[in-house]
């Protein structure tokens, strides 16, 4: 009995190992041949294939969902294993009657008396923008607000759509939804309350603008008030200039009418002093042996000479003469103790001069005389003193007493140093107002000169120093010049001109200046500057001169990038500028906005570049570019924008130009045009005249000599707009 249970649990293992070997076989040939996944795959779609074919003829122990027949989802990768009654055997597992196992995501397998069915989860078709699948679900769910009822496209309904309890969303999922949702609905309120601050911001900042953009407008309108009143005031300021000068030619005008006046009686007081002088020497036989002549107790003395006459100069001095009540005062005084020795001294003056000096009216000139020493005169109504090239060395203290209404002095081109002059030399002269001592041998500049001196020229010299109190005291200079001089930046102290609260011109050319000298008076018109090596204007050189007119700085060493920007462009008043013979290649930008004459002759310039000339109001009206390199590219279509207008004369002569220049047939105002000494070779008929300007003529004189014409080939209307034919030079030309 034993041994037959045994027997029968032993047949039953061994059919139950053959079995589960039967089972693994196909999976262990597959790996033995090398089958691959994708190998694989196919055998596990071959046996669904022969599951369902099974199915159909009863010939297979295992069965498929009815519902899932029609259903075009992609084939399962699953095995369908067959078994026996009651069990089924999956991958040699034993599975129960009604066991519900998922091998895989999203497929559920059922074991049904004996045959395993297996079928992937069909999801629904939905209608919705966002969609969001959870980890670890089968399938996509809507996270939009409101989700669409599920429709499906064609496929007959799966066992999930009619309640079947293996595919049934779980509770997670729909909190999952849930949570979805609400995090959705906060992101669209958040991006509600986004959208609503951008709205916000951005009415804000259109607010901000607006009011930006109406204090601009303020602004601007606060600057055009300004600027009116500035125009106003500058010109009433010009107005008052003008009244002013006026008065003051009306009084120089009057005060010359009185000078002349005197100086005629003068001269007619002193002919009738020499004829009685004359007749008196004449009638006294005791004099006759007499040589010398003294002049009341003066070392000077010199033999009795014939009186000489000369023609009647026109004035040299404006200056304000003593009033003539006090003339007449001491003159009636001296008349009424002493008339007699006045007609004496009278003829003494006339005829006792040295040798080489003439007298003509208050003016006496001893001009290349030979004199050693200033002439020991005693002429209270002596004017002018006139004494160039002697040989004068020394001015001693009381050189000036006997002539003390003095207004004008040369002592050019003499030997004077420095050392002999007493510093109380021009002390006494209360009227001095000109004093040139050009040519001479001075190293600094004279002391203690009188505070009513208004010129001073001291040209040729040796200075080699302006010390800070050099023109202490001359707050009525108003011209100063020390050209050829041993000056620099290094020996002229920038407090120098402080005290000259009147200087407008000052002239320093020919010394050994490398930058514009500091310290310029700001009362400055006019400044000289020409022949030094001034090789660099920096953006301070002229903030102090802000009413200068003219400057000259010809001879030096500048170009187009040595000039600052802001060195001269907001000057209102500089007018006229020199910058010929320098290193320019180009005509320079930044100039001045009210520059109106403009001389860069003589330099290396190349082109003219465009709009160099706009931003000059009015209108620059004289360019002279004479003797420079511009050729058939130097000038562009804007070079001379800004200038049609205001442009009067425009000299372009000695360059290599080959055609007239575009743009001068739109100067309106052009009067002089000099193209001669170029290469031109052909006129175009609207090359200088506008054809359309129906304007007069403007033009006065054009010159086009020594250039490559044929007058024969020039349109008969290329001059059309010159007022006279005769003013067009076009001979000679450079061809036969």
């Amino acid at each position: 009995m034993r041994l037959n249970l045994i027997l029968s649990l032993s047949l039953l293992a061994c059919l139950t190992f053959s079995l589960a070997k039967d089972q693994r076989r196909p999976l262990a040939r597959g790996r033995r041949r090398g089958v691959g996944p994708r190998r694989a795959r196919k055998q596990t779609s071959n046996e669904l294939q022969q599951g369902r074919t099974a199915e159909s003829n009863g010939q297979d122990g295992s069965i498929f969902i009815e519902s899932h027949k029609s259903t075009k989802e992609a084939k399962p990768d699953y095995e369908v294993a067959s078994g026996k009654t009651e069990h089924c055997i999956f991958r040699g597992i034993t599975m129960y009657d009604k066991t519900v196992w998922s091998p895989k995501p999203c497929v559920n397998c059922l074991c049904a008396s004996g045959e395993v069915v297996c079928d992937r989860i069909l999801c629904p078709a939905l209608r919705c923008q966002l969609k969001f699948q959870p980890i670890g679900e089968c399938c996509p769910i809507c996270i939009d607000p409101v989700v669409d009822a599920p429709e499906f496209s064609g496929d007959p309904p799966s066992p999930n759509d009619l309640g079947d309890p293996f595919i049934e969303i779980s509770q997670s999922q729909r909190d999952q939804k849930e949570r979805l949702k609400k995090d959705e609905e906060k992101r669209i309120r958040k991006k509600d309350a986004e959208r609503k601050q951008r709205k916000k911001q951005k009415k804000e900042e259109a607010e901000r603008q607006k009011k930006l953009k109406e204090a601009k407008e303020a602004r601007e309108k606060e600057e055009e008030l300004r600027r009116l009143r500035e125009e106003e005031e500058e010109k009433a300021a010009a107005e008052e200039r003008k009244r002013r000068m006026e008065e003051q030619r009306k009084v120089e005008e009057d005060r010359t009418r009185r000078l002349e006046m005197e100086q005629r009686e003068m001269m007619r007081a002193l002919e009738e002093a020499a004829e009685r002088a004359q007749e008196g020497l004449r009638g006294d036989e005791a004099t006759e042996d007499e040589d010398e002549v003294w002049l009341r107790g003066d070392v000077f003395q010199m033999p009795t000479v014939a009186p000489t006459r000369a023609a009647d100069p026109p004035l040299l001095s404006i200056q304000e003469p003593t009033e003539p009540g006090e003339e007449e005062h001491e003159l009636g005084e001296q008349g009424e103790e002493e008339p007699e020795v006045v007609e004496e001294e009278s003829e003494r003056v006339t005829t006792l001069l040295p040798p080489g000096c003439s007298i003509s009216d208050v003016i006496v000139t001893c001009e290349n005389a030979k004199l050693t020493g200033i002439p020991p005169l005693s002429i209270p109504e002596l004017k002018s003193l006139s004494l160039p090239g002697n040989e004068i060395k020394t001015i001693p203290a009381g050189a000036f007493n006997g002539i003390p209404n003095l207004e004008w002095i040369d002592l050019g081109k003499n030997k004077i140093v420095s050392s002999g002059i007493d510093p109380q030399a021009f002390k006494g002269l209360k009227f001095l107002s000109r004093l040139y001592m050009d040519g001479n041998l001075l190293e600094q500049i004279p002391s203690e000169l009188p505070s009513t001196l208004q010129e001073l020229k001291i040209n040729e010299n040796n200075l080699k120093e302006i010390e800070e109190n050099s023109f202490e005291g001359l707050r009525s200079l108003v011209t100063l010049e020390m050209e050829g001089n041993l000056l620099s930046e290094g020996n002229v102290n920038p407090q120098a001109f402080k005290p000259l609260e009147e200087l407008t011109y000052l002239r320093m050319g020919r010394n050994h200046f490398r930058t514009i000298p500091q310290g310029l008076p700001a009362s400055l018109l006019e400044l000289y500057l020409e022949n030094n090596l001034i090789e660099d204007i920096s953006e301070t050189a002229f903030n102090h001169t802000t009413n200068i007119n003219v400057i000259v700085l010809r001879h030096n060493k500048l170009d187009e990038s040595s000039i600052a920007p802001l060195a001269w462009i907001n000057h209102r008043n500089l007018e006229s500028i020199d910058l010929s013979h320098n290193k320019f290649y180009l005509v320079p930008s930044f100039l001045p906005k009210s520059l109106v004459h403009l001389v860069l002759v003589g330099n290396q310039i190349e082109r003219i570049p465009g709009y160099v000339f706009a931003h000059m109001e009015p209108g620059l009206e004289y360019l002279y570019l004479s003797f420079n390199k511009l050729d058939g590219d130097a000038i562009e279509p804007e070079s001379f924008f800004g200038t049609f207008n205001s442009m009067t004369e425009l000299c372009l002569d000695h360059n290599q130009l080959t055609s007239i220049p575009m743009g001068v047939n739109e100067m309106t105002t052009l009067h002089f045009l000099r193209l001669n000494n170029n290469k031109i070779r052909h006129i175009s008929e609207d090359a200088i005249c506008d054809p359309m300007n129906v304007d007069d003529s403007h033009l006065v004189a054009v010159r086009l000599e020594n250039n490559f014409l044929d007058p024969r080939k020039i349109p008969p209307t290329a001059f059309s707009c010159v007022r006279s034919y005769s003013s067009v030079v076009l001979k000679p030309q450079r061809i036969k």
